[in-house]
């Protein structure tokens, strides 16, 4: 009784592997999760013990489909601080970013257009992409960025509405578009008129390097109002991913049919979890906590980077990122990373193999590491479970 889209779509292979985080002994560098141990729950707590205190009635009632006026101001006023410049009128809040996707997919795509997504790309976009009637192709990207030529040569040929990117320590790749190809992107997409979906939930999770400009911002400062870059963030990496909470910022030209989309699908986003967020970014506390977040991931990365060099050596590569939650990584070209993963299971390690991260074609041999959720210690342990699981398969 299924539709054809539903009756095709899998389930997301990090969501089964969740469970495995749950069971104890387990060390999983599966989910990209933020650490729970380093969720604010003092700040939280006192901000609803401050809220609740007051006439709070109409924290329980019915909001505007867009957001509260008080959250989309605070967003508006903490984003000039870190050099994007988005007036509160332009945000719509969100159920998570993953809604956002789901908004400018309902918004923009039609049968027969074409997304183009960096290869490889986040795998919950790819599997809401596949419940519309658009043609998903992949971009090449390495070291150096995206293929701009290919990406050129595939909105010359039309046909092109969207271009989703992450630019900023991608998912699964840990990689950060430059400058100068988000200028070329942003170019590229006014004069083919191409929708850009600046997804970007890891951006303030920079551990080195210098903050590049947004995507959004390079367009504003380009091409005015009349630019074509959709930008999104989330609350989930640095804050709480619980209160389920994202924000959008769309052209003026684009803002009336997505809020529409969102009144069509869910009314508005809940009212006492705005109000949450949105004291929590005046009390300023937030930009201690990411300060502390930036220090702890990058800590815990540079724990797992010691603990494969230690234990597998030259059986694995990986990239370094800027920051974020991830290294790629590549075992030898003979070897499954999913059949890895079946012995890691057995030594109580799991991880998610890469292949799910592609729309075709995928690298049988990469995965992905989470390292949000590590310390020193099991960090150590991560690495010689997964050296005993890979001698297995030598």
């Amino acid at each position: 009784m299924l539709s054809k889209k539903s009756a095709g779509i899998k389930s997301s292979a990090v969501r089964e592997l969740l469970k495995f985080s749950k069971i104890p002994g387990v060390i999983s560098l599966a989910g990209g999760i933020p650490a729970t141990d380093l969720i604010d729950v003092e700040g939280i707590d006192t901000i609803l013990r401050d809220i609740l205190s007051r006439e709070h009635r109409n924290l329980f009632q019915y909001s505007v489909t867009e957001g509260e006026e008080h959250l989309r101001e605070q967003l508006s006023r903490w984003n000039k601080g870190h050099n994007l410049d988005v007036d509160a009128e332009s945000i719509i809040i969100t159920n998570g970013s993953q809604q956002a996707i789901d908004l400018l997919a309902r918004v923009f795509l039609e049968k027969g257009d074409k997304v183009l997504v960096e290869r490889p790309t986040y795998l919950a976009a790819l599997q809401l992409f596949g419940y519309s009637d658009a043609t998903v192709d992949e971009l090449q990207y390495d070291a150096e960025g995206i293929d701009l030529n290919q990406l050129e040569q595939a909105m010359a040929a039309g046909g092109v509405k969207i271009v989703y990117l992450t630019p900023n320590f991608a998912n699964p790749t840990g990689g950060t578009i430059s400058y100068e190809q988000r200028v070329t992107i942003a170019k590229l997409a006014q004069r083919y008129r191409a929708v850009i979906i600046e997804d970007d939930p890891y951006g303030h999770l920079r551990f080195s390097g210098s903050p590049v400009p947004s995507i959004y911002s390079i367009a504003q400062s380009l091409f005015g109002k009349d630019h074509t870059v959709c930008y999104m963030s989330s609350f989930s990496k640095i804050f709480s991913p619980g209160l389920r909470l994202g924000w959008l910022a769309v052209p003026e030209q684009f803002h009336m049919a997505t809020v529409v989309a969102k009144q069509a699908l869910d009314l508005h986003t809940s009212t006492l979890n705005q109000s949450i967020a949105a004291h929590y970014l005046e009390s300023g506390r937030i930009n201690e906590r990411v300060e502390m977040l930036k220090a702890t991931y990058k800590d815990r990365r540079d724990y797992l980077i010691e603990s494969l060099h230690e234990y597998l050596g030259d059986d694995i590569t990986w990239n370094t990122p800027d920051g974020g939650m991830f290294l790629w990584c590549h075992l030898a070209e003979n070897i499954d990373a999913s059949q890895l993963l079946q012995e890691c299971i057995k030594e109580n390690v799991v991880f998610v193999p890469g292949e799910v991260f592609f729309a075709r074609n995928p690298q049988k041999n990469s995965l992905r590491l989470s390292y949000s959720m590590l310390n020193n210690d099991n960090a150590r342990e991560a690495g010689i479970r997964i050296a005993r699981a890979l001698s297995r398969l030598k």
